[in-house]
């Protein structure tokens, strides 16, 4: 039996969207090592995740910046080599949008700024809210018990204590 057909568009739920991710990247470089094998052929993959992590492939005989070299032969195009102050001022623009972002979810978060939210993005965020509130709750239960347990203890050894001087000066008196 073979599989149904999916609608191809992006998925909305980000766990799944993460699975699907690596699977189809496995498969994808599963093919691409597949290809090169089968034909003697010269590939080379290069993906980027949605957080920027990057996985590659090239062919077992050659090297990904052989085969770049072979496409700019091949296209007649160079690639502009980076230098390292464009390489900063890249990395500081995308730390400075990442930092945006956060301070924004922060401000939502501490509802300084919600007025552009939608009634589900609210709901969202109480839900977020409402499960860390849960979290830090059974957090305060654990140390509160971890406290209780600590004071029946030293009670029972000072107890304990007495009780033996106790029965020791009624020993010693008798």
């Amino acid at each position: 039996m073979g599989r149904g057909k999916i609608e191809i568009k992006r998925i909305e739920n980000a766990t799944n969207r993460q699975v699907t991710f690596s699977k189809r990247r496995g498969g994808l470089l599963k093919k691409a090592n597949e290809l090169a094998v089968l034909c003697d052929a010269r590939v080379g993959v290069v993906i980027f995740s949605s957080t920027g992590r990057m996985f590659e492939y090239s062919s077992p005989a050659s090297s990904l910046r052989d085969l770049i070299e072979q496409y700019q032969n091949a296209t007649n195009s160079q690639f502009e080599e980076i230098n390292h102050d464009q390489q900063i001022f890249v990395e500081m623009t995308r730390m400075r949008n990442e930092m945006e972002k956060l301070d924004g979810a922060i401000r939502r978060y501490t509802g300084d700024d919600l007025s552009s939210l939608s009634l589900a993005d609210v709901n969202d965020i109480e839900q977020q809210l409402e499960f860390s509130v849960a979290k830090v709750r059974a957090r305060k239960h654990q140390l509160l018990n971890q406290q209780l347990d600590n004071l029946r203890r030293k009670v029972y050894n000072e107890l304990s204590i007495a009780h033996f001087a106790f029965w020791h000066l009624l020993w010693i008196g008798c």
